[in-house]
């Protein structure tokens, strides 16, 4: 009887939910997919109008090679994104954030000043306005930088954990084709009709992410109560210190190291891509083999990798993903230096690049689905956009002295050393890969009290995960059983 008492008194076992499985028919009912794969298009649109595709229209313009080296820096918001994306958490556009709510109201801001600014772009000339072209590709860049964060922060928080390597595949097809109608659609456009065609077409293209956006479901994290009062110094620890002491809190200062694993993991890629075109034209290729083969071929064989990364996500999990990925993309690189030893035939630059293409964006939805999975709800936007700068920046300045090391090394050489960085990325990988996963279940022992607490709903979007989900857990592999999630760790 005493210890039917005892029985009595504690609380039920509760059976944690199963992981959900997903299915094919998951996706294609689920309308935040489609609403993804248009916002990925409005996202990559503007990325080459104001570096590849604008770099052309200036050389194309007769305008001086330094003069277009130093117009690359225009594109400088993309990686300095992180400085004003806590706006984007904290504060509303007028009118519209009432009406729409915050990040769709961000969302439809961002996209008709990028149009505008493309308009601009269009109607001036490089040769008599080119300072006033100039301060347009600097709104474009800016603008649509912007979008990317608001964009970012309504997938992660419109998707739970077991959906991000899914929307994050389907958001890189989106991205892509925006890259190819920038491209090769804008320069097929600026052969038949001139540059200012080309550039009103682009910015007309903007409304498809315009659309997605008045169509898409509002996901915004609710307030906490304002002070009454608010002064500077609160508003900063609230924007900016509070996203960044959470991802502290939850890792400890096993933060600096994820920190170096983000800053390396895609470096290989961004150092070597400098000098890909010019390794392309240095062989003997022609424009019109580089136009087919590596903006449309090389983008439709991405596109492939980036689902697989999706798919492998799901079916073996967030960590052997971003330890493949790491490696296949650094190795990848080695196809180039097989491609500068030998003749300028078009079987090998095909080859080559599918192998680059694939294994690349393989490898950056292994880190979009990881940094994904890093942030907070409620600090997504900010804290991703953290990320995605640190990603970026230092392979972009590092990228800068690629030109020196190819011209004492040669080509070969540059891009067997591009394949090398790859080697501490990996060994990172399996350092860190897993450390917000092991002080989580710990956390929650030791402060779980003895008697069972009242359950309230949890303050996240349905299917979100309630608190901190690790590489290895169940809920971010939704293919693998509890058990087999528990000895990954």
């Amino acid at each position: 009887m005493a210890t039917d008492a005892a029985d009595s008194r504690m609380p039920p076992k509760q059976t944690p939910p199963k992981p959900r499985k997903l299915r094919l028919r998951d996706i294609t009912d689920d309308k935040r997919v489609a609403q993804m794969l248009a916002l990925g298009f409005s996202s990559g649109l503007p990325l080459l109008l104001v570096l590849g595709t604008f770099t052309l229209r200036l050389a194309d313009s007769g305008i001086d090679i330094k003069t277009i080296g130093l117009f690359s820096y225009v594109a400088l918001p993309y990686s300095l994104k992180f400085l004003w994306a806590p706006s984007i958490d904290r504060v509303d556009v007028p009118f519209l954030a009432a009406r729409l709510g915050r990040k769709r109201a961000w969302m439809v801001t961002t996209q008709i000043a990028t149009a505008l600014a493309l308009v601009l772009m269009a109607f001036a000339d490089p040769k008599d306005q080119l300072a006033l072209l100039g301060v347009g590709a600097f709104l474009v860049a800016f603008c649509a930088a912007t979008q990317d964060v608001v964009i970012d922060g309504w997938r992660i928080e419109a998707a739970g954990t077991d959906m991000q390597g899914i929307m994050a595949a389907t958001s890189n097809l989106g991205y892509r084709f925006g890259l190819i109608l920038a491209g090769a659609g804008a320069l097929y456009v600026a052969a038949y009709g001139g540059w200012t065609l080309a550039y009103l077409s682009m910015a007309a293209l903007m409304g498809v992410g315009l659309i997605a956006a008045l169509l898409a479901t509002p996901y915004d994290r609710p307030r906490e109560a304002a002070p009454a009062k608010r002064d500077l110094p609160t508003a900063v620890r609230r924007a900016v210190l509070e996203p960044l002491t959470d991802l502290h809190a939850r890792m400890g200062n096993a933060l600096f190291a994820v920190l170096a694993l983000v800053a390396l993991y895609r470096m290989p890629d961004f150092v070597s891509g400098v000098m890909a075109n010019p390794l392309y034209i240095t062989l003997g290729y022609g424009k019109a083999e580089i136009a087919t083969i590596v903006k449309l071929f090389g983008i439709w064989v991405g596109i492939a990798g980036g689902f697989a990364g999706g798919w492998s996500i799901a079916r073996f999990g967030m960590f052997p993903t971003l330890v493949t990925g790491a490696f296949i993309a650094a190795a990848s690189h080695l196809s180039l230096a097989w491609l500068a030893l030998g003749e300028p035939e078009q079987w090998r630059l095909a080859i080559a690049v599918s192998i680059e293409s694939l294994c690349g964006s393989f490898a950056g939805i292994a880190l979009i689905a990881y940094m994904s999975s890093l942030t907070t709800p409620g600090f997504a936007a900010t804290q991703y956009a953290l990320f995605s700068s640190l990603y970026a920046l230092p392979g972009k300045l590092v990228a800068g002295t690629s030109g020196f090391v190819v011209a004492a090394y040669g080509f070969p050489t540059f891009f067997a050393m591009t394949a090398a960085v790859g080697i501490p990325v990996v060994a990172l990988c399996f350092a860190v890969g897993r450390i917000p996963q092991r002080t989580a279940p710990e956390e929650a022992v030791t402060e779980a009290p003895l008697e069972a607490a009242p359950v309230t709903a949890p303050d996240t979007v349905p299917g979100n995960p309630t608190g901190p989900v690790g590489l290895a857990s169940a809920e971010a592999s939704p293919e693998i059983s509890p058990k087999a999630a528990r000895a990954q760790t």
